[in-house]
């Protein structure tokens, strides 16, 4: 769940009158099961969005909601977890690390920061959030700038500043990034759990086909449904440099087409569904074209469609992390990859 996301649920909270507070982790030591940067929302009544932990941190953090909330203060809260023999939790959770959690009531200014964070994150910017302040203090300070935009896929920015000072002051900067878009074209079977994927995985999802009874927010909930034919579907999409594409309506033709509409556009990722042979018959007499993974997907051994659609987001992730992907080798089961989806 990112950032977008959970403003999307303070807000939501806000308007039904709900006690909310962002717990942010602002600070880790050793290991722990999120980076710092991540947060999640927690209400007075005891719902959670997001997570921050495996489950060990969450209920302590609602327990104290209602005394965020009315003390109308930011508080950091610390669990050391660094103990082999640590039971402060009632069982031994073996993390090993420490975490300072910042708990952030929203409401007065920095409901404020979130109604504008949302608006501009949703306008598609990179947005810088800094925030100053003390340890369980009332004041803090919070400056939104713009970060200029950078590929989806390059490695996040967050830059964590303790000083060690009697004061505790704190000064936490996060880069918060919009949600990267999957162009899906074609809407077939098989394009379904790959969309349901790619949304968990934090991807907003468009689906483009020709055909209208398949290009549906009942076969794709939660998606944009474009229908029309490759022009028509380019000119409504325009896929840009931060955009990830994938071709897989198995309709020659069609996708010939769309690729050739691509020649002058980059994007992050290209894939193409099906065999390298298909692959490179596709793309006869066109030039080069940057970051194209056809066959697309991890070369994890996938049988089946299922297993498809996880080695493709895998593949998506991976990208959007900066990691180096190895060249996909010939495995086992490559066969049935390709026969699978009628490459």
């Amino acid at each position: 769940m990112d950032m977008k996301d959970l403003c999307t649920i303070a807000l939501s909270q806000h308007q039904q009158h709900i006690r909310t507070v962002l717990a942010t982790v602002v600070h880790v030591e050793g290991h722990a099961y999120r980076k710092e940067g991540v947060s999640m929302i927690l209400t007075a009544d005891g719902q959670q969005f997001g997570s921050i932990s495996p489950g060990c941190l969450e209920s302590d953090l609602v327990a104290r909601v209602d005394a965020v909330w009315d003390s109308s203060q930011v508080c950091v809260v610390e669990y050391d977890m660094r103990p082999a023999d640590d039971l402060s939790w009632g069982e031994n959770i073996g993390c090993g690390g420490l975490l300072n959690i910042l708990l952030e009531p929203v409401r007065g200014s920095f409901l404020n920061v979130i109604t504008e964070l949302y608006t501009r994150l949703n306008q598609g910017e990179n947005v810088v959030l800094t925030r100053s302040f003390q340890n369980n203090g009332d004041q803090i300070d919070y400056q939104l700038s713009h970060q200029p935009l950078m590929l989806a896929h390059n490695a996040d920015l967050s830059i964590v500043q303790v000083p060690s000072s009697e004061k505790e002051q704190y000064t936490f900067v996060r880069t918060y990034r919009p949600k990267p878009r999957l162009i899906l074209i074609g809407a077939g079977d098989d394009s379904k759990l790959v969309h349901s994927l790619a949304q968990v995985a934090g991807f907003d999802v468009v689906i483009g086909d020709w055909r209208e009874g398949l290009c549906t927010n009942e076969r794709f909930p939660g998606a944009t449904c474009v229908v029309g034919f490759p022009q028509s579907l380019y000119e409504q999409i325009q896929p840009g440099e931060q955009d990830y594409v994938i071709l897989m309506s198995h309709n020659f033709p069609r996708e010939r087409e769309w690729i050739e509409l691509m020649i002058d556009q980059d994007c992050a990722y290209l894939g193409i569904m099906g065999s390298k042979e298909r692959t490179r018959r596709l793309m006869d007499q066109l030039p080069a074209y940057a970051n194209l993974h056809s066959p697309v997907g991890l070369s994890i051994g996938a049988d089946g469609p299922d297993e498809i659609a996880i080695s493709i987001v895998a593949e998506l992730i991976a990208v959007k992390r900066g990691r180096v992907l190895v060249p996909r080798k010939e495995v086992m089961n490559e066969h049935y990859r390709i026969s699978a989806y009628g490459g």
